[in-house]
């Protein structure tokens, strides 16, 4: 019986503002946490002997766990010193061969059925920034080399972190990184294989949440469960929670995702590859498009949001706009250029007429004075 290990012990650093109270596995993509898709893909694939591991913020990732019809066993790496040591936490669990997957990525179930029976492969996938990764150098199907985030990429071939391995691979353990010990088994003769993935999506920085959403939101189910006013429009697949009110003239364009408790309109618009989380109120006059917002947002009248990420508890004010433009942003020492409108971390309050173009707010940020913000500003910053 093959059992799988679900590394969900890391914070996500890079996803900051959002990870600062919130694993990256936990982070709702289409109102669901990220690793509710690795779990699902595991059991279509009858999989059914899973092991978690946790470390940072466990206690809400263990009470995640425990509200999921699933067999899962928890295992806890008590330092988050890396992937290797992470799947070592799990070694006392294991009585065969395994399948070891990040819990913070996008994984389907056609990606598992083609690397489950493959003893010692790797899971493969093409990717524009291959610097982000761990880049993988293949020859003849069977990888030759794993060359981690380097600064010039030899191909645009990466790990996805999803591999498959027979019990030896704890031998190999020897620091605290996965690909380290990968690169042992090469060096030793092994025949690690390279098996491309049918799909795969990882959210390296925040904005790439938004990618990540309107991937997952095409996966929605259309269904009514909340109270919506005879006057709404809807086109497309539309799921709206129980709890929700719709408001008059309101118009919903799917894939649009909303969850429960909510309170839409009237006269609002939203438009597709929109997820709105629960208990959400969108005040009357507001468009929203191509966005991810969190639970617990309330955004005031007459605003226009945008490619934005809105952290849990946020509170904007009426005449709110988000704006996608493209500029330079320095993260974890590389400077890239991004295109999206905002990315908000929690609990962010801001002002009427505040304007957010290409900006990432930190966690707790006071806006109380309408002005057009951009680039980065930091937690708990107060803007006059």
């Amino acid at each position: 019986m093959m059992q799988a290990v679900i590394l969900a012990a890391g914070e996500g650093s890079r996803l900051r503002p959002l990870t600062r109270s919130k694993p990256k596995a936990l982070i709702p993509v289409a109102n669901r946490p990220i690793i509710d898709y690795v779990i699902d893909a595991l059991l279509e694939n009858g999989i059914r002997e899973i092991v978690v591991v946790v470390g940072y913020r466990k206690e809400e990732v263990i009470q995640h766990l425990n509200s999921l019809d699933a067999p899962l066993q928890v295992v806890i790496q008590e330092r988050q010193l890396g992937t290797g040591d992470a799947l070592r936490a799990a070694e006392p669990e294991i009585r065969g061969d395994l399948l070891v997957l990040p819990g913070d990525n996008y994984i389907n179930a056609a990606s598992i059925a083609r690397i489950k029976g493959v003893r010692n492969a790797m899971l493969v996938a093409e990717h524009p920034n291959p610097s982000n990764f761990g880049v993988v150098v293949i020859r003849s199907g069977i990888v030759r080399e794993v060359v981690e985030k380097p600064e010039d990429a030899p191909t645009f071939t990466v790990s996805t972190g999803v591999y498959s391995f027979t019990p030896e691979i704890f031998s190999y353990l020897q620091t605290n990184e996965i690909p380290d010990a990968v690169s042992a088994m090469i060096a030793d003769g092994r025949q690690v294989r390279a098996i491309p993935a049918d799909e795969w999506q990882d959210a390296v920085y925040p904005w790439d949440l938004l990618k990540l959403n309107t991937r997952m939101l095409r996966g929605i189910q259309p269904g009514i469960a909340g109270t919506i006013d005879a006057s709404v429009v809807r086109r497309g697949v539309v799921q709206i929670g129980k709890g929700t009110t719709v408001g008059p003239n309101t118009v919903i364009y799917g894939p649009v995702n909303i969850g429960s408790n909510c309170n839409i309109g009237p006269n609002t618009v939203i438009m597709p590859d929109t997820s709105i989380g629960d208990r959400v109120v969108i005040e009357p006059f507001t468009y929203v498009a191509d966005s991810l917002i969190m639970s617990d947002v309330t955004v005031g009248s007459h605003s226009r949001i945008v490619s934005a990420v809105l952290g849990q508890g946020c509170i904007l004010a009426d005449h709110i706009t988000t704006t996608p433009s493209a500029s330079l942003i320095e993260v974890g020492g590389r400077v890239q250029k991004e295109e999206f409108g905002a990315v908000l971390g929690e609990g962010v309050r801001a002002a009427p007429f505040t304007t957010f173009k290409n900006c990432i707010v930190g966690n707790n940020v006071s806006i109380l004075k309408g002005r057009t913000l951009a680039g980065r500003i930091e937690d708990g910053t107060r803007v006059m």
